[in-house]
């Protein structure tokens, strides 16, 4: 993973129920197998603006999108390094860009205090990025625990992410992977990473399970469960007062 910092790719997303999910993984047996990585908890701070600027711009589904996020693999300490990330999505094609810091750094940085950065491309990309918004805060966190699997003799690589949840709150990545689930329980999101077409064995299981491409972002959802929860608590303050009004 260190050795990736620029990737170019596109991303389909389907959303699988449980027992498409169990059905699915039996099904890849012989043509794809779980990479060196394994299964591994992720979590993800995203950065926005204090109006959630980015967040909601991508909810519209522009040609154009762009998200910052700092992510680890499993939970940060002082020895582990996270990776502040830069992700676009032009026309269906996604683009990252990331560095790898430790969380201290990462999270100084984003607040502009004074750190060394590498001067290369990825992270002046990064700087402008930054500069441009101003002020950046953590908003949203995403957490999901994700299989990776390999192609056999190929160069498909897919995704799982099961149980992806979210929290609003203590926004780190050291504390711990807790957040409320994204999806009903047992539901996973299937995501393929394709240079070109996929195979014709693919595409056989995809059908034959009904499993469907679909436009599913994780931070979108979180967002629009997090505001709709707002709303209700909103709605809940209101009618008690008029209660206590007309007590």
């Amino acid at each position: 993973m260190d050795a990736i910092t620029m990737m170019q790719r596109i991303e389909m997303k389907f959303i699988l129920t449980k027992d498409q999910l169990v059905a699915f993984k039996n099904a890849l047996t012989g043509h794809m197998e779980v990479d060196q990585y394994g299964k591994t908890s992720i979590a993800s701070i995203y950065y926005d603006t204090p109006d959630y600027y980015l967040i909601r711009t991508s909810i519209d589904k522009p040609l154009y999108k762009e998200k910052i996020r700092l992510r680890s693999y499993g939970l940060a300490n002082d020895k582990h390094q996270v990776y502040l990330e830069l992700k676009r999505k032009v026309d269906g094609f996604v683009y990252k860009r990331r560095i790898a810091l430790n969380e201290d750094t990462a999270v100084s940085f984003i607040n502009k205090d004074a750190v060394d950065m590498k001067d290369d491309q990825v992270s002046h990309e990064l700087t402008y990025f930054r500069d441009h918004f101003k002020s950046l805060e953590p908003k949203i966190m995403i957490i999901y625990d994700r299989t990776s699997y390999a192609e056999v003799d190929g160069n498909i690589r897919l995704t799982i992410d099961e149980a992806p949840r979210y929290r609003t709150h203590d926004l780190n990545l050291h504390t711990n992977m807790e957040g409320d689930l994204l999806l009903p329980s047992g539901s996973a999101i299937l995501e393929i990473k394709v240079q070109q077409e996929l195979p014709l064995w693919l595409v056989k299981i995809l059908s034959e399970y009904k499993i469907y491409k679909t436009s599913f972002s994780k931070v979108g959802t979180a967002y629009k469960m997090m505001t709709a929860n707002m709303n209700q608590q909103q709605e809940r303050r209101l009618a008690h007062e008029l209660v206590i009004q007309h007590a």
